[in-house]
């Protein structure tokens, strides 16, 4: 007799490798939608902008992926040289290095999404605590809001006169970055009371300005299921690790989210907009071994927790404020080695097209390996969260991302594992197929499955355009294992520590070599389309 466990496995991969049957007529009625993976990235710090690699990188994905905004730390940490404190207590605010990576970020077109920290070392606690690599200075002094109130002020009248008020109006202006991690490691060693206080000597600075400019926060990290944030500072024995099998029965929430609002309310603050960080991991302490430990949710984590914010807003003073969600991707680690390589396209596909119409934006972090939070990398390929490596050799979180911003803006028809968009503009048809493999549903891919993740269930695709003109050409683009996924030819090639200028030459081709073939409608105006989607293939169907 057979188990029955073997007997659902065989059930399951039989239904997951059926023919998916679609015809689409390409005259039916559309809906509109919006680029909202496209409005913004992250990057690093402040500094590592001002170097050829960053802004050549940041030139790649503006023309490719079509990022709108960059945001990124350490604006105010003392490399950016803003704040000098004489000795009579006199300030002076320097503002060469802002000027010089804003204005290059605008000259390639590509806006500043302004995240406001850390502080400078004359502002920040004596002896103050400092978080990463570069040493940001995290400690808040209570002596010292008006300081802060002064220098968002100054920075913020500052842009408006480099700028001009029209141009700043379309930037958006962030209070801090993860200020409910306390603690050692943390991103700002305070209470939540002083964040809220830090908050409001921002927002009113920047309104003192203009009342138009656009201020929120509070810029949290990943949702919890538990308590370890209700205090004013971060309490780790309130922490509660879940099991696999239990973390998606949980109700996860936005850390400060309802307490921000009700705040600002009573405060009378503005909240332009709500950011959070809805990462589908969390890092609570074991309470077995006292240590923390990753829990990774499920494949629509994001589409839970961007619905909660939601509720949370209709049900505020804040109804209409916008929801931008400031970084995301499959972890908040920068040693994760899945980032490099195929698994992350296809989440990165389907998470974003699953949630379209519910955040004004979903910013992937980040678009480059130019990254020092942990310092830099000790490989070329080293888990780090860009989207391009140190190199510039493109991984596959950038295809899905170029591949994404390639979609028109009227919806045709979506049902997982297919995307079809027209474009209001030309009338042309752009569609996207992918496999995110159904064995993933209930856990985002993450560095354990490092070397399996290809153990996964292959999908078909087979699919009717109808009403399109004869011989209308098309163009069929696949992102898969053996193509474009750069870290296998890297690894073909040796995984040589340091390589040479013609090594990564070659590479370069190789992670640009996705494979491209030419269609064309028939004399009926008909295209079928029958393909094997590999598990984490991701298939770009455009019009040409």
């Amino acid at each position: 007799m057979m188990k029955k466990g073997l007997l659902t496995g065989i059930v399951f991969a039989f239904i997951a490798c059926q023919l998916m049957a679609q015809t689409i007529d390409v005259k039916s009625k559309t809906e509109p939608f919006t680029h909202y993976w496209s409005v913004g990235v992250g990057a690093g710090r402040a500094n590592e902008g001002l170097r050829a690699g960053w802004l050549e990188h940041l030139d790649l994905v503006k023309k490719h992926c079509g990022f709108q905004y960059v945001r990124m730390h350490g604006l105010f940490h003392d490399d950016m040289f803003v704040y000098f404190q004489k000795p009579d207590g006199k300030v002076i605010y320097n503002w060469q290095y802002i000027d010089e990576l804003y204005d290059r970020m605008l000259a390639l077109g590509v806006k500043p999404f302004i995240e406001l920290g850390f502080f400078p070392k004359d502002m920040a606690a004596p002896d103050s605590k400092t978080q990463m690599w570069w040493k940001g200075y995290v400690s808040v002094d209570r002596n010292n809001f008006g300081k802060w109130h002064d220098l968002i002020n100054a920075f913020t009248q500052h842009l408006v006169d480099r700028y001009g008020i029209n141009e700043v109006l379309t930037w958006y202006f962030e209070v801090w970055n993860e200020p409910n991690l306390t603690g050692m490691g943390g991103f700002f060693h305070g209470t939540k009371s002083d964040y809220f206080r830090l908050y409001k000597e921002a927002a009113n600075a920047i309104k003192s300005v203009d009342k138009r400019l656009k201020v929120g926060g509070p810029a949290t990290s990943n949702f919890i299921a538990d308590h370890r944030h209700d205090g004013e500072i971060m309490n780790h024995s309130k922490s509660v690790f879940y099991a696999q099998d239990e973390i998606n029965k949980q109700q996860w929430k936005g850390v400060w989210i309802e307490e921000f609002l009700a705040y600002c309310e009573k405060a009378q603050l503005p909240v332009d907009f709500l950011s959070t960080h809805p990462y589908p991991t969390d890092y609570a302490l074991d309470p077995e071994s006292g240590r923390s430990k990753d829990a990774i949710r499920y494949v629509h984590s994001l589409k839970d927790d961007i619905n909660w914010l939601r509720h949370q807003l209709a049900k505020s003073k804040y109804p209409n404020a916008e929801i931008h969600l400031t970084e995301w991707s499959t972890s908040p680690n920068s040693r994760d080695r899945m980032h490099d390589i195929l698994p992350p396209a296809a989440y990165i596909i389907k998470a974003n097209l699953d949630c379209i119409g519910l955040a004004n934006s979903l910013m992937y972090w980040t678009f480059t390996d130019v990254f020092e939070e942990k310092g830099g990398g000790e490989e070329i390929f080293h888990g780090g969260f860009g989207m391009i490596n140190f190199q510039g050799l493109v991984k596959p979180s950038f295809h899905a991302y170029r591949m994404l911003h390639q979609l028109g803006n009227e919806k045709l028809y979506y049902a997982d594992p297919l995307f079809v968009s027209r474009s209001s503009h030309t009338g042309k048809i752009v569609a996207l197929a992918f496999n995110y493999p159904a064995e993933y549903e209930e856990k985002v891919p993450s560095s354990r499955d490092f070397s399996s993740y290809m153990n996964a269930s292959p999908r078909k695709l087979d699919l009717t355009f109808t009403n399109l003109k004869a011989g209308t050409v098309f163009e069929i683009e696949t992102l898969d294992k053996e193509h474009g996924n750069v870290y296998d030819d890297y690894c073909i090639m040796g995984m040589p520590h340091s390589p040479s200028r013609e090594e990564i030459g070659a590479l370069k081709l190789k992670a640009w070599g996705t494979t491209k073939e030419i269609v064309r409608v028939n004399s009926n105006g008909t295209l079928t389309i029958k393909r094997a989607l590999t598990p984490w293939s991701c298939m770009l169907i455009r019009e040409l």
